[in-house]
């Protein structure tokens, strides 16, 4: 537990440094891409120091091109019931105007920006595989490894999983820094974004431990990460107003699916 907290520590500060000195997600990159870089190298240096391959982490050879199309087409097919649930609702009310398609940074309850460059979406695409790549094989890969040498894998998947929660009330805090949320907006933001995020990170641990790799978690993560970005519903009022809402309807559905197919798969590979 204690090389856990260190190490998540160390990436921590780096995420620090981003978001209240560097700032890169409110340049023309648009996306918090250095500290996770620095993620990766972590995670390389430690797996070689601690002696797991990239294997005993989840990067298996094996169908792996496969199973992050399993995980792109699963959440995409989830994310399509999720947009047409938010286009339902706005008809309903004679607000709905159109879909639109251009590259925006995340805000909690909004995006901002509007770009249609093509190296917007470039950048947008590649901010977001290094995301994956960072957070899925520290959180579902490392963190998981040295959790459940010592622990149950239901143990290691709650511990993994609230890090992963405590990871994601970075934005809202800043807000809150910056004067531009309340206290009580803040908190409100913070838990929503902390028990969303931990669910989410116990999706993913079920899909790394039902697939025997990190790879079907990946291409899903990748999804949600992605089309909110790039994909937007525009109202007579303006768009991704009902994102909150859209992103619920999502992980809800999400979950469900994954929790079934777990709980009706997991004999075959781990146990709670």
């Amino acid at each position: 537990m204690t090389s856990v907290i260190q190490i998540y520590i160390l990436c921590f500060i780096a995420r620090i440094v981003e978001y209240f000195v560097l700032y890169t997600d409110r340049t023309i990159i648009g996306e918090a891409i250095l500290h996770k870089l620095f993620g990766i190298a972590v995670l390389i240096i430690c797996a070689k120091r601690i002696g797991y391959s990239a294997g005993e982490l989840g990067f298996t050879s094996g169908k792996s091109l496969w199973n992050i199309l399993k995980g792109l087409v699963f959440g995409l097919t989830v994310y399509v019931f999720a947009y047409a649930a938010e286009i339902m609702i706005l008809a309903s009310q004679g607000r709905f105007s159109s879909l639109s398609t251009y590259v925006s940074a995340y805000a909690i309850d909004r995006n901002i920006g509007n770009r249609t460059e093509l190296v917007f979406f470039l950048i947008c695409i590649i901010g977001n595989i290094v995301n994956v790549i960072m957070e899925e094989g520290i959180f579902r890969g490392l963190f998981m490894k040295l959790l459940s040498d010592r622990r149950t894998f239901i143990k290691a998947a709650l511990l993994s999983s609230f890090l992963f929660g405590i990871w994601h009330v970075i934005s809202p805090v800043r807000n809150y820094l910056e004067g531009t949320s309340s206290l009580m907006g803040t908190t409100m933001n913070a838990l929503m974004l902390l028990v969303t995020s931990t669910l989410v990170g116990l999706k993913f641990v079920m899909l790394t431990a039902g697939t025997g790799n990190l790879y079907m978690a990946m291409g899903d993560h990748f999804v949600n990460n992605t089309i909110v970005n790039l994909l937007h519903v525009v109202s007579d009022t303006g768009a991704d107003e009902m994102m909150t809402i859209r992103v619920s309807i999502a992980q809800t559905i999400s979950f469900i699916a994954v929790l079934a197919w777990y709980l009706k798969h997991r004999g075959t590979n781990h146990s709670f």
